[in-house]
């Protein structure tokens, strides 16, 4: 399972204007710089969450971009539903069924009855985390959802510099 680039970094664009509340007006090279992605792509954000609803843009020397509601009534499961939809779709099976016209396990299927478990599991965590809840540190996070587990401590071990023979 993998989330899209355009989720994550919508997600991050909207983490950084509730990091900077208080109607702070916020121009998109301001969260470009911020987040590290380029201004082309922070726009084309921003234009995606404004027309979801989810920001607000002013024209003008003092323009810019602001969360249209407190960061505590912006929940993650609506951003990830407006950039990018669901892990496990109602319309999976009939896109997944090889050659056939119909997935020859449309009449019963224990990965279907997985991918619609696992897209719950995950529906029901990100209802329940608001843009607020994560404005705290990655350990402060890890306590809110229960889990002992950050991903700094399942990063990938880094690559060993190559070296020759005889060094």
């Amino acid at each position: 399972m993998k989330l899209s680039a355009q989720e994550e970094y919508g997600l991050r664009c909207l983490l950084f204007m509730a990091r900077h509340g208080d109607g702070q007006s916020l121009s998109i090279p301001e969260i470009s710089r911020a987040e590290g992605l380029s201004v082309p792509n922070v726009a084309k954000l921003m234009r995606l969450l404004r027309l979801g609803g989810f920001v607000a843009s002013a024209r003008g020397q003092s323009g810019g971009y602001t969360l249209s509601r407190p960061a505590s009534q912006i929940t993650v499961a609506e951003v990830v539903e407006l950039l990018g939809g669901r892990v496990f779709s109602r319309n999976f099976c009939q896109r997944h069924a090889g050659i056939e016209p119909v997935c020859t396990h449309i009449e019963d299927c224990s990965i279907r009855c997985l991918w619609s478990t696992l897209q719950t599991m995950v529906e029901d965590v990100l209802a329940k985390t608001t843009l607020l809840d994560l404005v705290v540190s990655e350990a402060e996070m890890a306590t809110f959802l229960g889990s002992n587990n950050s991903a700094k401590t399942q990063s990938p071990e880094p690559v060993p510099e190559h070296t020759t023979a005889g060094q």
